[in-house]
C-alpha cells in the first residue's frame, strides 16, 4: 500500500536554495540582500560582507564570491 502522506509531501515545491550577501547581523538573524534587490532574514552563523547560501530561512553555508549575471531567453 502506498504511503498517501509521502504522496502528498511529494506534490509541494521544493524549497529553493538562494545564495545573497549579509548586510546585516542581530542575535543569530542576518539580513540578506538577493541578486535581483530582494531581502530576506535567514538564522545562523554569518558575518557582514560574506556570501551564502539559505533554504527556508536558514543558512546553509558560505557561497562563493562570483559576479551575478543575468541572462533572458
Amino acid at each position: 500500500m502506498p504511503n498517501i502522506y509521502r504522496q502528498f509531501l511529494d506534490l509541494l515545491p521544493k524549497r529553493p536554495l538562494q545564495s545573497g550577501e549579509v548586510t546585516a547581523v542581530d542575535a543569530g538573524v542576518a539580513t540578506i540582500m538577493l541578486p535581483g534587490g530582494g531581502v530576506i532574514q535567514a538564522r545562523g552563523q554569518a558575518t557582514v560582507g560574506q556570501r551564502v547560501f539559505v533554504r527556508d530561512g536558514v543558512i546553509d553555508g558560505p557561497a562563493p564570491a562570483l559576479t551575478y549575471v543575468e541572462g533572458e531567453a
